[in-house]
């Protein structure tokens, strides 16, 4: 997806350092990624959630607080109240684009600044917290025996995640004088709260203390084994899969009619791992499937295969019209089942050596269809025979034109 880089100003003054991701297709919404204490844009969970995301149609903003990453200021002088007024000076930024957000992500205590920054951001119709803390104080437990030596001298470097970070007692008093019981019963928002059982840095009580205080919509979703930072590949896609259907129900997501000749719109497929073949499909703005090869050629096995896709549609195809061909003739069809398996073979064991030079091979598909329901053997003959007239069925045995042209 493309990536624009931005910046904006913050708080302070100072510029803050953001990517952009957008939609390669139309645009239909904007959201707000808010990274975890002293992590930054670029962790794993924000990139893989902001790509699920703009592969559906919404754009997502992901930006360094203050004084991290690629932003400009000084660390030490932030606190949990000014990040939220960075997420508020965001969105200010995106309306400004005409791109105003209607979701908010929030990792860890980027999850308390978005639930906290919602209501003051009437744009937003649903929010989403990653490992969240229920009291912003909570952050605090990082800085073990320090604690005791930023209230009594005023600040002290604290080690975090191997790097050194000054952490005032203004942030210290700031975290403690936080409530989010009032800010979540109010916020009038639907809320997804996505939390691992087995996080040892925010622990799984906090989530359900901030389900218990909110009102619904709400959800909850286990994140299962994930560690604190999402830092699993497989458990960052899946919260991206939860996030980008969930929140499809709650924005306002109207995809443009689809273009002339392609009724149902645009198939887009885009590599998601260059070192092997999985790909991301993606139908529309709200369909979405992996595609891979197996193991034994060189996948990871992470979704059908090409070939696989193709057998798929022949049996969706064939099972939806010997359904609706039973429906209009009022047959007691109870339930169709189609099992398709792909095979290459050579022409002449097709039966018809005329269809190809002697000695190629060709594309067999082969379906074995399951008919459950109180019919008598010339009904089952019949949805037999109509099972040919599928559409997919047509275009796999007649000759199909391929356009192929290279964007610019």
């Amino acid at each position: 997806m493309p990536t624009e880089r931005v910046t904006f100003t913050g708080h302070s003054g100072e510029e803050l350092a953001a990517r952009f991701d957008l939609p390669e297709g139309p645009h239909l919404g904007t959201a707000i990624f808010a990274h975890c204490f002293t992590c930054s844009k670029d962790i794993t969970a924000a990139r893989r959630i902001a790509g699920r995301l703009a592969g559906m149609g919404i754009a997502v903003l992901r930006f360094d607080f203050t004084g991290l990453g690629h932003s400009a200021g000084e660390f030490e002088n932030t606190s949990f109240t000014s990040n939220v007024s960075d997420l508020i000076l965001a969105s200010d930024y995106l309306s400004a684009r005409g791109m105003a957000p209607g979701l908010l992500i929030g990792h860890s205590l980027g999850g308390a600044a978005v639930l906290k920054a919602a209501g003051r951001i009437d744009s937003v119709k649903a929010v989403t917290t990653l490992g969240a803390p229920f009291d912003p104080e909570h952050v605090t437990h990082n800085f073990g025996g320090a604690l005791g030596k930023i209230c009594a001298e005023g600040k002290a470097t604290v080690d975090l995640g191997g790097r050194p970070f000054t952490i005032r007692k203004e942030f210290i008093d700031d975290v403690a004088g936080e409530n989010l019981a009032d800010d979540i019963a109010k916020l009038n928002r639907a809320l997804l709260v996505m939390h691992a059982p087995q996080d040892t840095t925010v622990g799984i009580e906090n989530a359900a203390e901030i389900f218990g205080a909110a009102k619904h919509p709400k959800s909850f979703v286990t994140l299962d084994k994930a560690d604190h930072l999402i830092t699993d590949a497989c458990d960052a896609e899946y919260a991206a899969e939860v996030i980008a259907s969930w929140a499809g129900k709650y924005m306002d997501l109207r995809p443009p009619a689809p273009p002339i000749g392609a009724p149902e719109g645009i198939v887009r497929v885009s590599e998601a791992d260059a070192n092997g073949f999985m790909q991301d499909v993606q139908s529309g703005p709200l369909h979405h499937a992996v595609a891979d090869e197996p193991l034994a050629y060189g996948g990871t096995n992470r979704g059908m295969s090409p070939y696989g896709f193709m057998a798929a549609g022949l049996g969706a195809c064939t099972s939806m019209t010997i359904r609706m061909y039973a429906r209009r003739k009022g047959w007691p069809l109870k339930h169709v089942a189609v099992d398709v398996s792909h095979d290459k073979v050579h022409a002449q064991d097709a039966g018809d050596g005329s269809i190809a030079p002697p000695g190629s091979k060709i594309d067999s598909f082969s379906r074995m269809i399951r008919l459950e329901g109180d019919l008598d053997a010339d009904q089952r003959q019949r949805l037999l025979e109509i099972a040919d007239k599928c559409p997919v069925h047509k275009t796999l045995e007649s000759s199909s034109e391929i356009k192929t042209c290279l964007a610019e």
